[in-house]
């Protein structure tokens, strides 16, 4: 159908090289060439079938440059489709034959010429032309007289008029000669597009945007555009209206295009190849290529655009080291998407791989033969090399090389070299590759292994043997050692104790001070105790966000307990945040660890999972437990100390010390406690300025 001028008009812009397209009336398509060239085209298209590449007999006509230029063919004043003008430049190449032969390029047959330059050449050029979802080929009869014949030389150029494409498309254009003496040329063409058509990124998604009006119904298709092949569709779907489609970025692969055209008779349809640079779409497009193996030696990479890449086989070891390249003696094999390729084995393996290289960076890599042979195996691969009069060499690929054997190097395969050697020798190995420039062979350690297992094993029982006869002899000194290993274990287990986070708000050096007596105590304890009192240069340098997340996450990991301890300060700070989300600006110093860690505090209480990983304590003189807020009440709240059994019994769960063992550690804490307590509540009639007690009680400082 053909497209209103004012549309093209906006997709060709207002350049004035571009609004002065010349304009061809008429349907038909037609053929001109450079003065002296006479030119003539087939009626009809012809079937798209380079063939193969034939020798010359002779001097033949040759493309050698492809040049396109857009024209419009309109059928109405106002009514113009968008056409490629192709121009094929040709040239003679190759030689004269004897002059017996000349007859076949259009001259006499004449023995007495000594330069048979009197021939004219003919050639049949085929002009191939893509754009999704068009493919047409056309033949041109060209015709050069023997005074334009120089070799080597252009004798001019025949033009096309033309191939019909729509706005958007991407056309391919092909030339070649029938019968095909050389590789044809390729030229690819990006026409510009309509502007109702734009896409757009938003996060992770992107958005196909139709700017059309309200009553226009069109139709929309996405596909993978294949560079050998038909196009292979993914969606389509009849709309009307503006619309705005969301595609995931996962969808995204370079080779997808986008096509619209309005639902009517004969439309234009406009195609649109937007990703192709997109780096997002590159990455997508190595997730989802595939390996697939098809016979012992044949295998095909899977994927849904075409993409340049080479393969190789690899030897992958057990026990996690790098797969290592087979090259040489092997090469490396460029591959074709959804093309068989096949690799000179003689066997398979399971440690035998793939890697697939593109742009000399490693992007897949499958071991093909595993899912049929099994697991890998603690084979080695030795890798034997052909020289000159019938001299080999043998060596072991390792991680760290390929080592000679025999060998005296400390490597597995150095020490066990005489064996491996004797096991090839005498057939146990498996011949995967052969060549004449080597083989590569893969010899099985199993039973290597199994002896030195066996060796160690014995070793064991002996050892265990003798110490049981030492024990019975020295029953009485067996009896003591045993009684320190157990101190000992005990000893460690305490150094080892439960991990506790102490947060508490900074509302005064003072209370500061106490905070860090309280720390000390409960490191008498099997507590691993950490506070940002005694982190103070890690904070400033990570800050006090960073230093908490990493805190808390530490510590719930070891399964340990985060104890939040209460003050009029960390109350107010509380009710704040439970007010307006947010904590409010006061005068807390950039150590503050209680005011940045509440972001990531209260969603652990919100959402019910603070139970058996929060504590919350608070001093007897200070706060009572019941000015806590509510929400933080959901985990126990110990005063402290009258409530100092109960407080050490919960930082040490699951473990809790007997009852009389607890109210020991109690009485040390407290002891250890107090004078920090009689140094903050000053006796009656002389209280510290600025502090008081209760939930009115305000920052000192």
């Amino acid at each position: 159908m053909p497209v209103p001028w004012f549309l093209l008009s906006l997709a060709l812009g207002r350049s004035p090289i571009v609004l002065s397209l010349e304009r061809l009336v008429g349907p038909q398509d037609a053929t001109h060439c450079s003065p002296g060239l006479s030119c003539h085209l087939w009626d009809s298209d012809i079937l798209c079938l380079p063939g193969d590449i034939v020798p010359a007999s002779g001097p033949v006509l040759a493309p050698t440059h492809l040049q396109t230029e857009l024209v419009l063919r309109c059928r109405k004043e106002t009514y113009c489709d968008l056409c490629v003008r192709v121009a094929v430049h040709l040239a003679v190449h190759g030689h004269w034959e004897e002059p017996e032969d000349e007859e076949k390029f259009g001259g006499a047959a004449d023995p007495g010429v000594e330069e048979p330059r009197n021939a004219s050449l003919q050639a049949q050029v085929v002009l191939s032309f893509q754009a999704y979802p068009t493919t047409r080929c056309v033949l041109l009869e060209v015709q050069v007289p023997a005074a334009l014949v120089q070799f080597g030389q252009s004798v001019g150029s025949v033009v096309y008029d033309c191939f019909e494409a729509a706005l958007g498309s991407e056309v391919r254009i092909w030339s070649y000669t029938q019968p095909r003496y050389e590789k044809e040329l390729n030229l690819t063409q990006q026409l510009p597009a309509l502007p109702w058509l734009n896409v757009s990124a938003d996060g992770d998604n992107v958005h196909l945007i139709l700017n059309v009006s309200e009553e226009q119904h069109f139709g929309l298709s996405l596909y993978w555009n294949q560079v050998q092949g038909p196009p292979k569709p993914r969606w389509h779907k009849n709309l009307t209206g503006p619309q705005i489609i969301t595609l995931n970025h996962t969808d995204l692969v370079p080779c997808l295009c986008i096509q619209v055209w309005p639902l009517e008779p004969d439309s234009v349809r406009t195609n649109i190849c937007p990703f192709r640079e997109d780096p997002r779409a590159h990455q997508n497009l190595w997730r989802a290529a595939r390996l697939r193996l098809l016979t012992l030696q044949s295998w095909l990479l899977d994927a849904p655009c075409s993409l340049p890449a080479e393969a190789a086989l690899c030897w992958q070891a057990p026990g996690g080291d790098p797969c290592q390249p087979l090259v040489p003696p092997l090469s490396w094999e460029n591959v074709t998407v959804d093309k068989v390729l096949e690799f000179p084995l003689l066997k398979g393996h399971p440690n035998l791989c793939v890697q697939v290289n593109s742009w000399e960076q490693l992007q897949l890599q499958e071991c093909l033969w595993a899912d049929s042979l099994g697991p890998l195996k603690d084979d080695v691969l030795l890798l034997e090399t052909r020289g000159p009069q019938d001299n080999r060499s043998l060596c072991a690929l390792e991680p760290s090389g390929c080592t000679s054997l025999p060998s005296k190097a400390s490597t597995r395969a150095a020490r066990l070299g005489e064996y491996l050697l004797q096991d090839l020798q005498s057939g146990q190995c498996l011949q995967l590759w052969d060549d004449d420039l080597g083989a590569l062979w893969a010899c099985s350690m199993d039973k290597y292994i199994h002896k030195r297992w066996a060796l160690l094993w014995l070793a064991c029982l002996l050892f265990a043997a003798a110490l049981s006869l030492i024990l019975l002899l020295k029953k009485d000194h067996a009896k003591g050692w045993l009684r320190l290993l157990k101190q000992d274990v005990r000893s460690g287990a305490a150094a080892r104790g439960r991990a506790a986070l102490l947060l508490y708000s900074a509302d005064d050096s003072g209370f500061e001070r106490l905070v860090g007596a309280l720390a000390s105590a409960l490191c008498q304890l099997p507590l691993r105790v950490a506070v940002d009192l005694w982190s103070r240069r890690e904070m400033s340098a990570q800050g006090p966000v960073a230093w908490f997340h990493a805190q808390r996450r530490q510590t719930l990991q070891e399964g340990g307990v985060v104890v939040l301890l209460f003050s009029p300060g960390a109350v107010a700070l509380c009710s704040e945040w439970l007010q307006d989300g947010v904590s409010a600006p006061g005068a807390h110093g950039p150590h503050d660890a209680f005011r940045a860690s509440l972001s990531c505090v209260l969603p652990d209480f919100l959402q019910g999972q603070a139970p058996g990983r929060y504590v919350g304590a608070c001093f007897d003189r200070l706060l009572h437990p019941d000015s806590v807020p509510a929400l933080f009440r959901t985990v126990p709240v110990f005063s402290l100390p009258s409530q100092l059994p109960d407080f050490l019994g919960a930082l040490q769960q699951p473990r809790t010390p007997r009852p009389r063992r607890l109210q020991e550690r109690a009485e040390q804490v407290s002891r250890a406690l107090q004078p920090a307590l009689d140094s903050y509540f000053h006796p009656p009639g002389t209280p510290a300025p600025g502090r008081g007690v209760g939930p009115g009680a305000g920052d000192g400082t």
